[in-house]
């Protein structure tokens, strides 16, 4: 039976947390294009492959920092991916702003930027949820269905549903207080 993501992470953290050599390659091929779609979505796309280039490799001279028991590593690649992202757009607004000599103005780069890193976080919490409750989730978040309703289109006892949706969203949570640091 093939592994889930989740699954496979946790040696994937670990090895990284030590530094191991096949770690950074796996972690690469684990978190690369949740990284990269994240720096895409505000960075063009030679900006992005590079800012994706960087948080890996900031990720690896300091892997030693990373501590798989405070959170994924999903989500501390993010947190330093959310960081290079916001450098690398007021770099360019500077020197944009310098070329055209006016003022550097101020738009909120890190709310936007916080934004979706934490739509990302979600999609990436979800995806390595079992499938049973990422389809609990999404029926009662989505199509805002009752327990009582998901309970019998999936022919499920309730306390099933309840239980599902509770360990689901305590996962999700733990996945994104990990990217918050």
């Amino acid at each position: 039976m093939p592994q889930t993501a989740s699954e496979a992470s946790p040696s994937v953290e670990e090895a990284f947390s030590r530094g191991d050599d096949s770690a950074l390659s796996a972690a690469y091929r684990a978190y690369g294009g949740l990284v990269y779609t994240f720096c895409r979505r505000t960075l063009d796309e030679a900006r992005a492959k590079d800012v994706t280039q960087e948080v890996f490799v900031s990720a690896w001279k300091g892997c030693r920092r990373y501590e798989p028991a405070k959170g994924t590593l999903a989500g501390w690649l993010i947190a330093i991916a959310r960081n290079r992202i916001i450098d690398n757009v007021r770099s360019e607004r500077r020197h944009s702003d310098r070329r055209a000599g006016g003022d550097i103005a101020e738009i909120p780069v890190e709310a936007q930027v916080e934004r979706i890193g934490d739509r990302l976080m979600i999609a990436e919490a979800l995806r390595c949820l079992p499938d049973r409750a990422r389809r609990v989730i999404a029926m009662h978040y989505f199509d805002d269905l009752t327990h009582q309703e998901i309970a019998q289109r999936m022919s499920m006892p309730l306390g099933t549903v309840k239980s599902d949706l509770r360990r689901g969203l305590a996962q999700v949570r733990r996945q994104l207080e990990s990217a918050h640091g």
